[in-house]
């Protein structure tokens, strides 16, 4: 079966972001061989970026040029991607799973006529549709649904597929249909966007390990001890809300409901007891490893490998071993 699939992509620098070229790889499963897959791009200036869809195997990109779409909430972009979607006769259009694809799936689901599903993370065409796996219940059960009709809205789950890669193409670039957005649409503004402390070592959205620390780590100054064990690995730095909420450590490295998910394909957690609002970030990270001296502690219910003990002893071993085995 051979499709058009759009995948709407998601600015980031000077090209598209990690989660978009992660799109593209699930639109080309769903497209099939000899199918085709369109990116889309909308904003200001947003020709230049047309060749970071190139990189990741994609031959046309429609671009709505609007510098209003810059400072709009994400949902505002809903009309002119169904557009955009007609247009080149997609029945599918899929998404990054970062904030801005969860924020714009409903409004898009509406505007394209879409049965609609967010968090994928497996996704192949059936008859008469497409059928997607997600994590649901804050990753206590897997729900498998069939998204059915002429056309389907999707976004996947960070890490759950791999990015594209490829030969680079040369890519055709074509302006979008024209639409009107309505004025309350863009009644609201971003007016400003500031910058928070990052966290040591890679970015949480990009890491392939996370090493994250709770509140089990009893003071600030202990925090050392994920800092160090992560620096070993070469892991992205998280933290629990508990750590965040006293001020150890800054918010955009939380883990959880209310803050960052993460899929990692390693999650080490210390000094995390594991209630349901961190699970619900972290739980569907490939392996996940707890530290933690309560053997009854939540976290072992989801952990693949578990250590009951003294983290102030079992961290500081653990680290110096890779150092010794990495040669650092």
């Amino acid at each position: 079966m051979t499709d058009t699939v759009l995948v709407v992509g998601e600015p980031d620098g000077e090209g598209v972001a990690e989660s978009t070229r992660e799109a593209v790889g699930v639109a080309r499963q769903l497209a099939g061989p000899g199918g085709t897959v369109v990116g889309f791009l909308g904003g200001r200036g947003v020709g230049s970026r047309a060749a970071a869809f190139a990189r990741a195997g994609v031959a046309k990109v429609l671009l709505a040029e609007d510098p209003k779409l810059d400072a709009a909430p994400p949902a505002t972009l809903a009309r002119p991607v169904a557009a955009a979607g007609e247009a080149a006769g997609a029945s599918i259009i899929v998404l990054g799973g970062t904030t801005f694809g969860r924020d714009l799936v409903g409004s898009l689901a509406v505007a394209f006529r879409a049965s609609a599903a967010n968090g994928v993370t497996e996704a192949e065409r059936v008859a008469g549709g497409v059928r997607v796996r997600r994590p649901v219940f804050g990753g206590r059960a897997n729900e498998e649904r069939r998204l059915e009709g002429p056309h389907v809205v999707l976004s996947v789950r960070p890490h759950a597929f791999p990015a594209a890669t490829g030969p680079e193409l040369p890519v055709v670039v074509e302006p979008a249909p024209k639409v009107d957005i309505p004025p309350a649409c863009l009644a609201p503004v971003r007016t400003s966007i500031a910058a928070v402390a990052p966290g040591a070592g890679p970015s949480l959205a990009d890491a392939a390990v996370v090493v994250s620390g709770g509140r089990g780590l009893r003071a600030p100054e202990n925090f050392k001890l994920i800092d160090e064990l992560a620096s070993s690995l070469g892991a992205a730095v998280g933290a629990s809300r508990a750590v965040t909420d006293a001020g150890w450590r800054p918010t955009s490295i939380q883990v959880g409901q209310t803050g960052r998910t993460v899929s990692p394909q390693l999650y080490i957690a210390v000094g995390i007891s594991g209630a349901i609002q961190h699970l619900m970030g972290m739980v569907s990270s490939r392996v996940i490893v707890a530290i933690n001296n309560d053997a009854t502690a939540p976290i072992f219910r989801v952990a693949d490998y578990g250590i009951a003990g003294d983290l102030f002893e079992i961290v500081p071993a653990l680290t110096t071993e890779v150092r010794r085995v990495r040669g650092a």
